[in-house]
């Protein structure tokens, strides 16, 4: 599905970037910054978490819902995560541990409605706001107003109308482009290594690109760039960009995760299914938005997207996000009133922290593993059934699978050194850990249990 549109003026992603995305980040969901810095400190830095997404930290309208969030007031450091100066606290405890904070930027509109006033206090009425005045907005027949996004066949109506209501940001203005750049690099001067551009299918990618080029080299950009069959914008419309959100990999594993028999055909996973290049691709199994709509797979579904979990972090395909949430029912659902510390943590009522759940914590550090040396898949192997899959991440890591409904035995190539490794999907303690032994020709005898799976690293060698 790939085609080349891309000129000499538009910015390189590939270019070196802050963070490591051989590695894994974490989406912290609506997290104030005072639990962020301590989950850095505590949990996310000592399992090899190199970086950690926040939920928008600018001024925003009033209210109780997660959406909230994604109407802009203000550019201001203010939020329901916290103040200034404690999401400067916030990066700045993350860096000392080797977590980088990307934060979540919502650049493409202002906030809806005829007035309101945002958390900070700041006033805004229609299209008027500290940062912007009518003219900074598309618009149609006066400033006052403008046509609704209905018809994503139409790459002029997506990208230059009003999403839900949402007064859209004229981003073919250098001066919109001059104010977005002030705000990104005014975060990155704070340490902020890396942004998610929220709604980027919104804005066309050269006018984008505006705001982007005006970014340090090593600023880590990705756009939510979310495809639909006939639509007329496409991710691979913003390669050279920014890093795209590939929104098709869950879609596509999912169901073979879900169905007995078909994790066999996992085997070709990656551009040949159509997604978009590997090193240009940020990938998750779910995030805030899909979670509450369209997701194949959620932590509602247990043991499947704990597999689909497994399988993002052992392949070798994209830059994996892992989504930390909390328990709802209410689609509109705000965040819980308690903060996310270990006694809330998976309670059933309040946070639920996926990215704690052990197989999902240690294969963060085994995937650091694998990724040393070319960080290929090679020996692969899968049940008679199809169910059970497994594969050596070049002579570093291997991993095991197994959907099926009862346990899967028998005797593989690991391509790792002769010796003893924790099994770290239980355990990553090399005092205590459940144990796997490689023998000289590198095959071991594996147990995969039903719905679990058997890691090993040389990262976790006895």
């Amino acid at each position: 599905m790939k085609f080349t549109i891309l000129s000499s003026m538009l910015a390189t992603a590939s270019a070196s970037v802050a963070l490591d995305t051989s590695g894994v980040f974490v989406h912290l969901f609506e997290w104030s910054h005072a639990d962020v810095a301590a989950e850095c400190e505590n949990f996310l830095g000592p399992k090899g978490y190199n970086g950690v997404q926040v939920s928008p930290p600018n001024e925003h309208i009033t209210g109780d819902t997660w959406w909230t969030r994604y109407q802009p007031v203000s550019y201001n450091i203010t939020s329901r995560s916290g103040s200034e100066s404690e999401f400067k606290d916030m990066v700045d405890r993350c860096t000392a541990v080797g977590v980088d904070v990307v934060a979540d930027a919502v650049v493409n509109h202002m906030a809806a409605g005829s007035s309101g006033e945002g958390v900070a206090g700041t006033s805004y009425t229609n299209r008027q706001f500290p940062d912007y005045d009518q003219s900074d907005f598309h618009h149609t027949s006066n400033l006052d107003t403008n046509c609704d996004v209905s018809d994503y066949t139409n790459q002029q109506n997506v990208q230059e109308c009003d999403l839900v209501g949402l007064p859209d940001l004229d981003t073919s203005s250098t001066k919109v482009h001059d104010r977005i750049a002030q705000y990104l690099n005014y975060m990155y001067a704070i340490g902020v290594k890396g942004f998610r551009i929220d709604a980027a299918k919104h804005q066309e990618a050269g006018q984008m690109n505006g705001y982007v080029k005006q970014l340090p080299e090593d600023a880590f950009v990705f756009g939510e760039v979310i495809e639909g069959g006939n639509e007329a914008v496409k991710p691979e419309m913003y390669e050279g960009v920014c890093f795209i959100t590939e929104f098709d990999w869950a879609q596509d594993v999912a169901p073979n995760v879900v169905s007995e028999g078909k994790m066999q055909y996992l085997k070709t996973l990656g551009e040949s299914w159509g997604l978009i290049d590997s090193d240009e691709s940020v990938i998750f199994t779910d995030n805030h938005d899909t979670q509450r709509g369209n997701a194949p797979l959620t932590y509602k579904d247990g043991s499947t997207y704990y597999l689909l979990n497994l399988v993002m972090l052992a392949h070798n395909y994209g830059y994996p996000k892992v989504m930390s949430s909390y328990y709802f029912t209410d689609h509109d659902a705000g965040p819980p009133g308690a903060t996310a510390d270990e006694s809330s943590c998976g309670d059933g009522s309040t946070w639920v922290c996926e990215h704690r759940w052990t197989g999902i914590a240690n294969m963060v550090n085994w995937r650091k593993s694998a990724a040393r040396g070319e960080g290929s898949i090679e020996n692969w192997a899968q049940s008679d059934d199809g169910n059970g899959i497994a594969f050596s991440r070049s002579d570093s890591a291997f991993v095991a699978i197994n959907r099926a409904g009862g346990d899967w035995s028998a005797t593989l190539q690991t391509g790792l050194p002769e010796g003893t490794y924790c099994n770290v999907i239980k355990d990553d303690d090399v005092s205590s850990c459940e144990t796997v032994t490689v023998d000289s020709d590198g095959t071991a005898s594996i147990t995969a249990p039903s719905m679990d799976a058997v890691a090993i690293h040389v990262g976790a060698k006895k």
